[in-house]
């Protein structure tokens, strides 16, 4: 045995897991985390960089460049131009990540879930009664990204963003045993809410939700780092129309970003619970 296969079974023991990557000061570990990122040190980036490989299946050959300054300069890289293409069908709402596809369906009167059996309420997670009418019976998905994948997202879909609101919480980790154990998990953790809506009028709602080692959730649009650092104003109103496919911003790990959509909006045939979705492929259709 590997080596790396050890060190997979291991991790694959749930209560070793999560143990290990939550019985620990959590908002601590985060915090070092942002700090020790972004040493410029060739030995500390590639001795990190190694490790990270160690433990994940990262792949750096879609990366727009082969050197980096630091392990926060791999986290946030680059593509090469060209290797996500947005769907150019204008009734298509693409995935604004890359993402292993979660929890999905029909929001019930303002409820929806983390898992089966695990359910949350739209205005813990929200906390605006006018969004939550918004999508009180409309569609979420989940989307969440690894540790190796791609940490850029996307517009979904050419629309006007309206208003940020960022939401301090905790910062437990978000993969499925921890969602199997820690009720209203999403509603617990740093979260940005970012109001959208289409020229239909549609409200189109993203929600990046932060997590272990996640030091902060950038937005270009704001030209702001939001994270449990932030002071100040907790609400950002918004003027600013995005095309689908225009690069909103970066998470500095793997983390989450939950959709919400009206009722009207569909499900596309690739949409499949545990499924992988990258950035640009169809997510739900305008019906």
């Amino acid at each position: 045995m590997t080596v790396k296969s050890l060190i997979s079974a291991i991790t694959q023991q749930e209560d070793l897991n999560f143990l290990l990557t939550n019985r620990i000061p959590r908002a601590a570990v985060t915090r070092f985390m942002g700090w020790f990122s972004k040493i410029e040190n060739p030995l500390v980036r590639d001795l990190s960089i190694g490790l990270w490989r160690l433990f994940s299946d990262l792949d750096l050959s879609e990366a727009k460049k082969t050197h980096f300054k630091s392990l926060h300069d791999c986290f946030t890289r680059e593509l090469k131009p060209g290797l996500r293409p947005y769907d150019p069908d204008p009734n298509i709402v693409a995935s604004p990540s890359d993402a292993i596809i979660g929890a999905f369906g029909t929001i019930r009167e303002g409820e929806l879930f983390q898992i089966k059996g695990a359910p949350y309420s739209l205005a813990d997670l929200l906390g605006d009664p006018a969004l939550v009418e918004a999508h009180r019976n409309g569609r979420f998905v989940t989307l969440r990204l690894t540790s190796s994948m791609y940490h850029r997202f996307h517009a979904p879909h050419d629309c006007h963003i309206d208003e940020v609101r960022l939401i301090h919480g905790d910062t437990w980790n978000v993969n499925p045993i921890a969602l199997k154990r820690v009720e209203r998990l999403f509603c617990k953790n740093e979260r940005a809410v970012i109001r959208t809506h289409l020229k239909s009028g549609d409200a189109l709602t993203l929600v990046p939700v932060a997590a272990i080692l996640v030091a902060s959730i950038r937005l270009h649009f704001l030209d702001l780092v939001l994270n449990g650092r932030t002071r100040g104003p907790l609400n950002y109103p918004c003027d600013v129309d995005v095309k689908k496919g225009d690069e909103l911003g970066w998470f500095e790990h793997g983390s989450t970003i939950i959709v919400l959509a009206p009722a009207h909006f569909e499900f596309c045939d690739n949409v499949t619970e545990w499924g992988r979705i990258r950035a640009g492929e169809p997510l739900l259709r305008i019906s």
